[in-house]
């Protein structure tokens, strides 16, 4: 036999629910801040913060689909919040991406033969005088 949480229940779930779907979105904001500001320190500390109170409201939007729901209105701002999450991601793997071909090209893989040159510039194959790119 399947019992019906009583009505309290069922509203304290969605208060804590719109609580902590509160916390992520703020703290997303303060991490897409961090980002566009490029400030790595900030950056750790809101991704570290932002993962606790992910697995929080996770875990709370579970126990609320088990006892009879998730509003549709929180599950619409779940799923906006989760395509931020995906977005930050996104451009944190193109900063890194970007940071890494950086430093490829200050500073060359020695097993390419990619060194640079007592003038500065990378030795690369030589034919004469020319260089070979």
């Amino acid at each position: 036999m399947l019992t019906t949480p009583p009505a309290q229940t069922i509203d304290n779930l969605g208060t804590e629910l719109e609580a902590a779907l509160t916390a992520v979105e703020q703290r997303l904001g303060m991490l897409g801040e961090a980002l566009r500001e490029r400030d790595s320190n900030a950056i750790e500390q809101h991704a570290g913060e932002l993962h606790s109170l992910l697995a929080d409201a996770v875990n709370r939007f579970a126990l609320a689909a088990r006892s009879g729901g998730v509003p549709p209105s929180l599950r619409r701002r779940l799923a906006n919040a989760s395509g931020q999450v995906a977005a930050h991601r996104e451009s944190l793997a193109r900063a890194t991406a970007a940071l890494d071909r950086a430093i490829d090209v200050l500073m060359p893989d020695p097993s390419r033969g990619g060194m640079y040159s007592a003038q500065g510039n990378a030795e690369r194959g030589h034919q004469g005088n020319a260089i070979q790119a």
